[in-house]
């Protein structure tokens, strides 16, 4: 994530770049994506069977209750789906790949770093049950939440190292050496702070000869980022005489970010340095590649979104999804991560990536049992008033109905087309699907799930959905289920309530009602 090598570079060079803080009475800007990554990997969660979402969900509270003790308000601002252009493809493939063999580590004892495929969706439970203030952007955050961060004039948390490269008033704290859990007490008094440490972008430009700070989204494209990877950078690479920096381990293991950052230093600002490197290039490919870079240096620029107005208001103006033509009860609940970026993607690219779990790598994936249910959900997103199909260079090919996943085939990736349900021509567009009676919902629900409505009237209504989603597993599934299978997940489903109805002493009766009906199916 970011740029290649800088995060462990600056790192390398705390004492240079970073500055020791004593954090507390702040607003915060917080990463969501680095943030539950960072918890869930850093925090002995078991990572094979599934999920420990019960944990997780216990150091996410224990995370945002040290930021409460010391009075700082999070901001979490979560990245939503890939946006129009698709330029980060390449990199989601790559990263597909490296999760599949990290997962097969996983699956065979091995070591790995893989989210369970739920922990975004906890993460935002808790969030909600903390009021926590959070948003979902409709792409990409960073840009979002450096913008935000200026408005407030608040520092931002997170681990990626675009955020060594955007020009933030109060810094950037990294999550590395954010110390939630070692909260203190200022002496002498009962406020409290979480020990932190600043990264100083002046500092990094002081550093090299006092650069200018603009020069630096030149750097990351030409070091290499999530939305850049041009091959022929590689001829300037080759033939540019970078700098070789300093002798020591550390400078030959950061040969490029200190190269390219001593040699960038010599030139007044963007333009000359991209000269510069534009001349090392065939005269032929200059425009073009000069065109490229140029646009991918524009992603260090302020965005045109305002967070603030949707923390302030409950709603907020992105350019890119209104230039869509999206319904906007689709939009609102995208932002409050009501609907996942799962939806935003097959909307705007027609494209779907299926994200890899610990499994057995020699069998389907797992989210094949839920084909049926993801080609309604298309059918669904397909009777939006106007096609968004056509927007993007990467959507998929020109059939009405057809959808691409990216999926895990044994431990490769392979893109595969799926047709789309096509519903009846009297089921409402997109923009009036709320309108729906709740009776009509839970036909077309059903309907889905190929579970009748007599099997469920016995049923309490809290297990109803766990209940009707058990039936559609039991149908789909390759290998037949055994006794124990289901045991257990009948038990699972009971384990929830009871464990509600011992910390909630007041709500009675419906712990046993669920048992005694469990038990007699």
């Amino acid at each position: 994530m970011g740029i290649r090598g800088l995060m462990s570079f600056v790192e390398d060079h705390s004492n240079e770049f970073f500055t020791d803080l004593k954090l507390r009475d702040t607003k915060m800007i917080i990463d969501g994506y680095a943030l539950f990554h960072r918890l869930c990997f850093n925090s002995n969660l078991e990572l094979r069977y599934g999920g420990d979402y019960d944990a997780f969900a216990d150091v996410v509270q224990q995370f945002f209750e040290s930021l409460f003790s010391c009075n700082i308000c999070p901001y979490v601002v979560l990245d939503g789906g890939c946006d129009i252009s698709d330029k980060k493809l390449t990199t989601l493939k790559d990263r597909a790949r490296e999760k599949i063999q990290a997962a097969h580590s996983l699956s065979v004892g091995g070591c790995g770093c893989v989210c369970p495929l739920l922990i975004r969706e906890v993460f935002i439970q808790v969030l909600i049950k903390l009021r926590v203030h959070f948003v979902q952007c409709f792409s990409e955050a960073d840009r979002d939440i450096m913008t935000l961060a200026n408005h407030w004039n608040c520092p931002v948390l997170s681990s990626d190292s675009d955020f060594c490269i955007f020009d933030l008033k109060t810094g950037f704290c990294p999550l590395n050496s954010f110390q939630w859990r070692n909260v203190n007490t200022i002496k002498g008094t009962q406020s409290h702070y979480i020990p932190a440490k600043c990264f100083s972008l002046d500092a990094l430009c002081h550093y090299f000869s006092n650069m200018n700070k603009a020069l630096l989204p030149l750097f990351a494209v030409l070091c290499g980022n999530d939305h850049i990877n041009l091959p022929i950078m590689d001829t300037f690479l080759s033939k540019v005489r970078l700098p070789l920096g300093a002798a020591s381990a550390k400078g030959r293991r950061h040969h490029r970010v200190l190269g390219l950052l001593s040699w960038l230093s010599r030139f007044a600002d963007p333009p000359e340095a991209l000269d510069n490197v534009l001349k090392y290039l065939p005269q032929k490919d200059r425009e073009d590649v000069k065109e490229l870079l140029c646009c991918a240096m524009e992603e260090y620029q302020p965005s045109q979104v305002k967070l603030q107005d949707f923390f302030q208001r409950g709603t907020y103006v992105c350019p890119e999804a209104l230039s869509l033509g999206l319904p906007e009860w689709v939009l609102v609940a995208l932002a409050k991560g009501q609907l996942s970026p799962f939806i935003s993607d097959a909307l705007v690219l027609r494209r779907t990536i299926l994200h890899t779990q610990v499994e057995n790598m020699q069998q389907p994936n797992a989210h094949r049992i839920s084909l049926p249910i993801r080609q309604v959900i298309y059918g669904l997103l397909l009777t939006v008033s106007a096609p968004l199909g056509s927007v993007s260079l990467n959507a998929s090919p020109p059939r009405s109905l057809a959808f691409s996943e990216v999926e895990r085939i044994n431990k490769s990736i392979k893109t595969s087309v799926v047709d789309a349900v096509d519903l009846p021509k009297d089921h409402p567009d997109l923009s009036r699907l709320t309108e729906l009676s709740s009776a009509r919902r839970q036909t077309l629900l059903l309907e889905t799930l190929k579970v009748k409505q007599t099997i469920l009237d016995p049923i309490p209504t809290s297990l109803k959905l766990p209940i009707a989603v058990s039936c559609y597993w039991l149908q789909h599934m390759e290998a037949k289920a055994k006794l124990h299978h289901l045991q257990a997940l009948l038990l699972g489903m009971l384990l929830g309530p009871l464990h509600a109805i011992i910390n909630s002493p007041g709500i009675v009766d419906l712990a046993p009602r669920q048992a005694q009906c469990l038990a007699a199916r």
